[in-house]
């Protein structure tokens, strides 16, 4: 279960328009991921600034990057994800239920 400090680092992670935009492709693309280039096309950054995103969501844990051979593979790391989204589902309707059981 995430911390508040590693749930603050997984949503600064996504906190741009163009870093959630590559990791929705990342998503879209499912378990094989993507290399480098083939994300580069469909999000059509230039190479330096896709390179600068892809160092925030790896460092937020939400993407997952593995080289084979000449190609960097960037996958979505669908765990990381449904922990951040749990972390704020967790919180759901709590100052609710809190009041209903003490009052």
């Amino acid at each position: 279960m995430l911390d508040l400090e590693e749930a603050a680092q997984g949503f600064a992670a996504v906190g741009s328009e163009p870093r959630l935009e590559v990791l929705l492709a990342l998503v879209r693309a499912g378990d094989e991921g993507l290399a480098v280039g083939e994300l580069q096309e469909r999000v059509r950054l230039p190479a330096s600034t896709l390179a600068h995103h892809l160092r925030f969501l790896a460092a937020g844990g939400l993407i997952d990057q593995e080289r084979q051979g000449r190609a960097v593979i960037n996958r979505a790391a669908y765990t990381r994800i449904e922990e951040l989204a749990g972390f704020l589902l967790r919180e759901c309707c709590a100052e609710a239920r809190h009041t209903r059981a003490g009052g």
